[in-house]
């Protein structure tokens, strides 16, 4: 029988008004945004829900945003009865799939992505991190560029493999620079595109952050996972607390390998992919993966209601 993975979208799906209709017209939805507020001490929904903007787009705020979201969705397509054999998400979406996973409770897992945003946002002074998207480029030769850029003294790497063609890179601004200088000539790349964020997300440049976090995670009560878990980190599933208490440490400096991660779900027998929370990023680059497998974004009211359980 065909394996379901249900997977969960990082920073970048965020948009003002996400998830207000399912706040609208799920009580077990508004239950999660009722709570996030709750945790937090503020009202995130308010945010989530009018923004302005450049509030949600704050790292501290986007990422317990995106993780209600995804909860709140998650919620109300768990009353339909469907259940994953496995779960995974894109950087951040791996704390909405550990608490899809059992591993977390929502309260708990807010407040650390809080907690994850801000320590992120603290660990590089504004303006010298950087990332770009490389599109076009072969994973080795990109990965010599880098290396050979951070050996001449500006840190450059690979921060998210998401699919074959796209490659993020991150690290000092002069080392993004170069890469987006020489990613055409030097690694085959079509097109290199500096991204608008906060820090240089995914690099070694993180590991401040990750301390910082790695200190938060010790007090976070976690249980071994009830579904497995596939860890951006390793590619691979992912079932006992102390292990993934770990791994969550070092995915803040460590590339989401994202494109093996989706591999090994194939691999595992997965046919088809839910997608739960705002947009449908991880659609788009799981296709590109394996454009055979299956993918269903829930994003709305309008996609839950029109999802054939019994099709699955």
């Amino acid at each position: 029988m065909s394996k379901i993975a249900f997977v969960f979208p990082g920073q970048g799906a965020q948009s003002v008004g996400m998830g207000k209709d399912a706040f609208d017209t799920f009580d077990q939805s508004r239950v999660v945004f009722e709570q996030a507020d709750e945790a937090l001490g503020f009202s995130l929904s308010s945010i989530i829900f009018e923004g302005p903007e450049d509030h949600l787009k704050q790292t501290a705020n986007t990422q317990p945003a995106l993780l209600t979201v995804s909860v709140a969705l998650l919620a109300a397509l768990e009353g339909r009865g469907l259940k994953p054999d496995y779960v995974a998400g894109h950087s951040l979406g791996e704390y909405s799939a550990l608490v899809a996973a059992g591993v977390l409770s929502f309260e708990d897992a807010v407040r650390t992505v809080r907690a994850r945003g801000q320590f992120m946002e603290q660990a590089v002074p504004s303006g010298q991190g950087a990332m770009a998207a490389v599109l076009g480029a072969e994973r080795e030769t990109l990965a010599a560029l880098c290396a050979s850029i951070t050996a001449a003294g500006t840190a450059v790497e690979l921060a998210n493999v998401n699919c074959p063609g796209q490659i993020v890179v991150s690290g000092s601004a002069a080392g993004v620079e170069a890469v987006v200088q020489r990613g055409k000539e030097e690694a085959g790349a079509k097109r290199v595109i500096p991204l608008e964020v906060s820090g240089p997300f995914h690099s070694s440049l993180m590991k401040p952050a990750a301390d910082k976090l790695h200190t938060q995670l010790a007090d976070v009560r976690m249980n071994d996972a009830a579904i497995p878990v596939i860890a951006n980190v390793t590619a691979k599933s992912v079932v006992a607390a102390d292990e993934i208490r770990g791994l969550l440490a070092r995915q803040v400096y460590s590339p989401v390998l994202w494109e093996d991660s989706v591999r090994y779900l194939i691999e595992q027998g997965v046919e088809t992919f839910v997608e739960i929370g705002s947009g449908t990023v991880l659609a788009g680059l799981i296709k590109k993966i394996d454009k055979n497998v299956r993918v269903i974004s829930i994003n709305s009211v309008a996609a839950l209601e029109a999802l054939q359980v019994h099709e699955l």
